[in-house]
């Protein structure tokens, strides 16, 4: 049976209805006080965050204000990439209480790379793969106990992977 163009399935259409039915859902949750309202002011500003275009804003929209160096913090990836399109990245937390992580990359068009909410008693050992644009440092952020640390490290790449 050939089923013709307009009855086939189309992702991105169901895309566009459900995108407006999530965030009325959210609204009316918040509106009778099922949802909390910091649910909401993280989405908020966590979009403010991924659109910010330098290290310094991304972290203010965080709500990040100097962390110190941390050891107990590692951002563990090669030495040299050579696509930064697909660049391996395992971050690594030994801080007891880690409940939020942030890869931001310096010389990206737009620094943070992603954000975690962690779960009480998870061991922090998360494997993902980033865009670099070219080479620059990574900084992960992480809070524990209320308090936010850093760590730096030189990612080195042969072809930028951002644009």
């Amino acid at each position: 049976m050939i089923v013709p163009t307009s009855k086939r399935f189309m992702p991105a259409r169901r895309a566009a209805v459900r995108a407006p039915a999530a965030i009325g859902l959210h609204a009316a949750l918040a509106a009778i006080g099922l949802l909390p309202a910091e649910f909401a002011r993280a989405q908020q500003v966590g979009a403010a965050a991924f659109q910010a275009r330098t290290v310094a804003d991304a972290l203010k929209a965080l709500g990040v204000t100097a962390p110190p160096l941390s050891k107990d913090l590692a951002i563990v990836a090669a030495d040299v990439s050579e696509n930064g399109a697909i660049v391996d990245v395992t971050l690594r937390s030994n801080l007891p209480g880690t409940d939020f992580l942030a890869l931001l990359v310096e010389r990206n068009p737009t620094p943070l790379v992603c954000t975690y909410r962690i779960s009480e008693g998870v061991e922090v050992d998360l494997s993902m793969t980033a865009k670099v644009s070219e080479s620059s440092d990574a900084i992960l952020v992480a809070r524990a106990e209320g308090r936010y640390y850093m760590t730096r490290r030189s990612l080195k790449v042969t072809l930028g992977g951002c644009g």
